[in-house]
């Protein structure tokens, strides 16, 4: 069999029924399988969309997504958003052509080191490098991105591996050669765990603070478990967003930068902090001394390098959250009855009343940020998935559109890469075809993958885009604002008419001043089996607030200057 062959076939072998990415050169021979196999190939117009799909696919339904490019500057353009995979820990494959081994390293047309370029930015690369390696590199790459903590991969295919023959060998076994990308272990031992609840039940003002990993894991419900028996409030990091329903009592927000004030006024008031699946990023507490100076800290996570690194804690865990969380649970039941109140969870209630979001007043009759996401979520149903770009938007998005079930909300969180959230919401609609898709934009995020709009036409895909537009890269802007003296640069774009310009690619176009027009807008792209723009004019200078100016104290939250 032919490695380009093969390459198709183990693809279908771990499950694959949808590839993303743009053919070339490079990588034809793989393409040549497709019209043969399961396999739909969904062809974007540039390869970091490709990759940002994958991205989103991976996210929703907890499988990887597989994006796919020739050689040279196909694969480079994949780099963006693989790193952009691994800083949220997203399981995906990419698969890139190559020069023919014999050219490897001789600059040879469309060729790049891209084992060498990836190497900081996955889990693990390999150059598959004759035909017979096929089945046993494809059957790594997929374990590898799913053990946890999970990441992308990246195969690199030479023209020579793809055209060779050889005999396959598709039910090789690899468990010994992931061994070194498997956890340590995944459950607490019983001495671990008669330590934590030993500190959760000594805590007199307990909090659980949640990141992605509990997304990942599906530990919700055992955070809401114990949080339930114990009357314990939870708190957000911006990855942890939907980790547990933010309707819920005892949730109180997401911390950080753009955190709730109540959330970030109630975490130096604690005197536990159980994180789980969370790295204690400098967007969630700001600092990484102080920011609760009376508080133990008890880290659960899969990754035992996350786990003391930027934050001295007073016991670590490592295990997976789930089967952790369910242990602890199960001592706390054994152990004592369920809270009916406490003084703690008064003063939680109090802090969630008394920090109330007030959206500051502004000039104009425009349409606000705030008040069109309450709407939204008032139209959209309960697994609706919200994609987000990066900037403005996003952070408005975690503020005022509460996630109500995991995997349900698509963000760039740690790279915080612009032109993330329309492809990934394609790449979400693939993979959950029934569900409400809509992308929470930015125009300036968008304009840098407005182009998709031909792959969502064509392939079919009906995501819904709704720009908030202030015609600048507000993020940037608000900062040239607040730090900066007003001295803009850069900031303020020209932009098209997105109505019309959705109405080109053979999309839906709509601008919505008013909020009956932004409903009725919102309405009809639930409906569509096209993709649906709706452009809303929004103020140039309509600041998202509140807001932890850079390297202050959590508690030093703006509201208004």
């Amino acid at each position: 069999m032919r490695g380009a062959k093969a390459l198709v076939r183990a693809l279908e072998r771990e499950g694959v029924r949808h590839t993303f990415g743009i053919i070339g050169g490079g990588i034809m021979p793989v393409f040549d399988e497709f019209p043969d196999s399961e396999i739909r190939h969904i062809t974007m117009r540039h390869e970091q969309g490709a990759a940002h799909a994958a991205d989103g696919y991976a996210r929703v339904s907890g499988r990887p997504g597989v994006a796919i490019s020739t050689s040279g500057p196909g694969a480079t353009n994949l780099v963006t958003g693989i790193a952009t995979a691994y800083m949220d820990s997203s399981p995906i494959v990419a698969i890139t052509g190559q020069v023919p081994t014999y050219m490897v390293g001789k600059m040879a047309f469309q060729e790049t080191d891209i084992i060498g370029v990836t190497k900081p930015i996955t889990k693990w690369n390999y150059q598959i490098r004759k035909p017979d390696e096929v089945p046993r590199a494809v059957k790594m790459a997929f374990r590898i991105a799913t053990l946890p903590r999970t990441g992308p991969v990246l195969l690199d295919f030479p023209k020579d591996a793809q055209t060779g023959e050889a005999e396959m060998d598709f039910d090789v076994d690899v468990e010994q050669l992931i061994t070194p990308f498997k956890p340590p272990k995944l459950d607490a031992c019983p001495e671990e765990v008669k330590k934590a609840v030993g500190m959760i039940l000594s805590a007199e003002r307990p909090a659980f603070i949640v990141g992605g990993g509990v997304v990942a894991s599906g530990a919700g419900d055992e955070i809401l478990a114990i949080a339930e028996h114990l009357l314990i409030p939870i708190m957000a990091t911006f990855m942890g967003k939907g980790a547990v329903p933010e309707n819920h009592p005892l949730y109180v927000g997401n911390l950080g930068m753009h955190g709730k004030v109540a959330a970030n006024k109630l975490l130096p008031e604690t005197d536990l902090i159980i994180a789980v699946g969370m790295r204690w990023s400098d967007r969630t507490v700001s600092e990484f001394e102080n920011f609760a100076p009376e508080a133990r800290i008890i880290h659960i996570d899969i990754d035992p390098k996350e786990v003391g690194k930027n934050v001295k804690v007073d016991l670590g865990i490592i295990g997976d959250a789930k089967r952790v969380l369910a242990s602890i649970r199960r001592e706390i039941m054994r152990r004592v009855q369920k809270r009916e109140d406490w003084l703690w969870l008064r003063k939680v209630k109090e802090f969630k009343e008394r920090y109330r979001e007030e959206i500051p007043e502004i000039d104009g009759n425009y349409l606000r940020p705030p008040e069109i996401l309450r709407e939204l979520r008032k139209l959209l149903p309960e697994d609706a998935i919200v994609a987000t770009e990066v900037g403005q938007n996003q952070m408005w998005v975690a503020l005022y559109f509460p996630i109500l079930r995991p995997r349900t909300f698509v963000t760039s969180g740690g790279l915080g890469t612009m032109g993330f959230g329309f492809p990934a919401a394609i790449g979400a609609k693939v993979a959950k075809p029934d569900r409400v898709v809509i992308d929470i934009a930015g125009d300036g995020s968008f304009m840098m993958s407005e182009r998709e709009l031909a792959t969502a036409v064509s392939e079919k895909i009906p995501v819904i885009v709704l720009i908030l537009n202030n015609s600048s890269l507000g993020m940037v802007a608000q900062w040239q604002r607040m730090f900066f003296r007003r001295r803009y640069v850069g900031t303020y774009i020209r932009n098209p008419d997105f109505d019309k310009l959705a109405r080109v690619y053979g999309a839906n176009g709509f601008r919505a001043e008013t909020m009956d027009e932004l409903i009725k807008a919102v309405r009809e792209g639930m409906n569509s089996d096209v993709p649906t723009v709706i452009d809303v004019p929004i103020h140039p200078e309509d600041d998202v607030l509140p807001m932890v100016p850079p390297g202050e104290h959590i508690t030093k939250v703006v509201t208004r200057y």
